[in-house]
């Protein structure tokens, strides 16, 4: 079932914008102009999530929020406003409110938003994932570096963007380990209630306080002899940081209401977005806790960094969703491959996964295209490194050189090399003949 989407906004033409990008996004968005349809919506809809305007014709966002919370309505909340106001920001943060945006809201931050929001809180995992075997040199020096560091149990820290499949480098790490039988578990830091999070990580024993009816197990016991992946740590409270610091030293936790310690039998793997050194001297998180996390680091590349891995990603994405969404595809367009490459990719795999998911459910035709890759008014970003590759062989100087590039993009794929070149592959193969290239 589709997630639900209130935008609670004024401008008909911005609404409509928002709702667009929800709707391509695989979400159901319904919009209001002021506060009393909005309030009249909520009571007879169950929304996943609320964007709201500060400034309404009738009402504004923050007294929406406000009723909110007191029909004891926890949905989550998202403030944007033209004009920002230090004392609004407080207000709602202080209200619940999961973010405040200043706009022009940019497409990429709102729906990575709304992912990280629809993200379950933890995920266990018993069986391994299966996993897309990626060849980019980038990322297979990646690779290498979590085989290396897998036998060992010392945490790890994993540095990118969002969308770049950090998860996944983590999931390679426990599966190349020892404990790769026992659970991995993932835990989104990012949707941590703070009352909470003691109960969460360490479990509590039934009676421990009001509503806890039975004793429940916490992330350390659901991942006992197994992996714990922390991902986007960097937004974890300082309370949590000091608490989840106690048991790295310590190696030991106690449920919530329990006498007994429980050893923390784990290995821990971290994740975040966000630089931690500006973080640490920004005082929002502690440089004990980052050492103790980062024993080895490693770094995962955009996909803009790894231009190899486009094509074979998004034909692994078209396959998959074909026979998920039963929708009967071939490949892509021509077209559809040079804009794939000439683009930035600024959502990463992420991305490109959406938008591959969302072509092959709208798609008329076999061959799969991508037209809206600059949609919103936005420039189109382009990857200048493989630009060059995308046009026909024209210059005979630097063929050779625009054959290998192709080449090594479609992943020695001469088929799909040809069509980027614009040439047949009988053209490619006497080429490669010629210049010796096998």
């Amino acid at each position: 079932m589709k997630r639900k989407i209130l935008i609670v906004e004024d401008n008909v033409g911005l609404s409509q914008m928002q709702k667009d990008w929800f709707a391509q996004a695989g979400y159901e968005a319904v919009t209001a102009m002021n506060e009393p349809i909005a309030r009249s919506l909520i009571r007879k809809t169950q929304f996943d999530l609320i964007l709201s305007d500060v400034r309404l014709p009738e009402g504004d966002g923050i007294s929406l929020l406000e009723w909110l919370r007191k029909e004891k309505k926890d949905i989550p909340f998202i403030i944007t406003t033209e004009y920002v106001s230090v004392p609004d920001v407080v207000r709602t943060i202080k209200l619940g409110a999961i973010d405040y945006l200043p706009k022009p809201v940019r497409k990429e931050h709102l729906l990575e938003l709304a992912e990280d929001v629809f993200r379950p809180m933890v995920i266990v995992r018993k069986q391994e994932k299966k996993l897309f075997h990626r060849t980019s040199p980038k990322i297979l020096q990646v690779e290498k570096y979590a085989r290396l560091v897998a036998p060992s149990d010392m945490s790890v820290m994993i540095l990118g963007a969002n969308g770049t499949g950090k998860e996944s480098i983590a999931q390679t790490i426990h599966n190349s380990s020892e404990r790769w039988n026992m659970p991995f578990v993932a835990v989104n830091c990012g949707a941590l209630p703070r009352e909470l999070a003691a109960s969460l990580f360490f479990g509590h024993e039934k009676g421990a306080f009001t509503g806890a009816d039975s004793a429940k197990a916490g992330y350390f016991d659901m991942a006992k002899g197994g992996t714990l992946f922390l991902d986007e740590v960097g937004t974890m409270s300082y309370e949590i940081q000091s608490m989840l610091l106690r048991v790295l030293q310590e190696n030991t936790y106690t449920p919530i209401g329990g006498s007994k310690e429980r050893v923390a039998d784990v290995r821990i793997i971290a994740a975040t977005n966000e630089d931690l050194q500006l973080a640490i001297k920004g005082g929002r998180f502690r440089e004990d806790l980052y050492h103790r996390l980062n024993e080895f680091e490693i770094r995962q590349p955009s996909l803009a960094e790894c231009p190899e891995d486009i094509i074979p990603l998004a034909e692994f994405f078209r396959e998959r969703y074909s026979k998920e969404l039963k929708r009967e595809t071939q490949g892509f367009s021509d077209d559809a491959r040079r804009r794939m490459l000439a683009y930035h990719w600024p959502g990463n795999v992420r991305e490109l996964q959406n938008r591959i998911k969302r072509a092959v459910l709208v798609t008329e035709t076999p061959l799969l295209e991508l037209p809206n890759l600059n949609t919103g008014g936005q420039t189109e970003f382009v990857n200048k490194g493989i630009a060059p590759v995308i046009l026909p062989l024209k210059d005979e100087n630097t063929e050779k050189e625009s054959i290998i590039k192709a080449l090594q993009i479609c992943n020695g794929h001469r088929e799909q090399a040809a069509r980027l070149l614009k040439i047949n592959p009988a053209t490619l193969y006497r080429k490669m003949k010629k210049y010796d290239l096998r």
